[in-house]
């Protein structure tokens, strides 16, 4: 069994359904932003709920599914265009057991389950991930770029590398879940 991470019990608030939110963690328009349950957003990382389609009312603008993490200094943002000569933000959606490494930029449109996104990247704008597809440290994925299941892609601009294991699934919902478990409050 890996070794805990502790994190301040100070630093970081608890829901009731079990998402660690570090207080350094900037989270605008929490109202738009749906956390699945279990996820950890560490410190610095910026999450864009407040950037959404005008209009009255709520609007689900990043969902995050279960088991995620938001690495440090990460840049969450709805994707955006101007359509017939209206600017517009289009909802993010994330699956369950989705790593996303630190100092990451997201502007995708969908990123499906048990995806790992490494350290420095920056995913384009309507950018589709598809299951269990894998982003290599310091990628770019060009705009409208669709990553298919099973995939790694790496490099300036992310390019198709090699076809992920069939275990790929298995693999990253344990990392995902021992990392949930590991992630302890120091008591003080």
């Amino acid at each position: 069994m890996d070794a805990p991470v502790y994190y301040s019990k100070a630093e970081f608030i608890e829901t009731d359904t079990g998402n660690k939110v570090s207080r350094r963690a900037t989270i605008a328009g929490p109202q738009n932003i749906i956390l699945g349950g279990k996820t950890i957003i560490s410190s610095g990382a910026i999450i864009r709920g407040d950037l959404r389609r005008t209009g009255p009312g709520h609007a689900v603008v990043i969902s995050l599914g279960r088991y995620c993490l938001v690495g440090e200094g990460c840049v969450m943002r709805p994707p955006y265009k101007t359509y017939r000569g209206n600017f517009n933000y289009y909802p993010m959606k994330i699956g369950d057991y989705v790593h996303i490494g630190a100092n990451a930029v997201v502007e995708a449109a969908t990123i499906g389950n048990h995806v790992v996104i490494g350290k420095n990247c920056v995913i384009g704008k309507f950018t589709i991930i598809k299951d269990c597809a894998q982003v290599a440290d310091n990628t770019i994925i060009p705009p409208n770029t669709v990553i298919p299941a099973l995939a790694l892609f790496a490099g300036s601009p992310g390019r198709f590398v090699e076809d992920l294991p069939e275990s790929t699934q298995e693999m990253v919902e344990s990392q995902t879940k021992q990392y949930y478990s590991r992630f302890q409050p120091l008591e003080r």
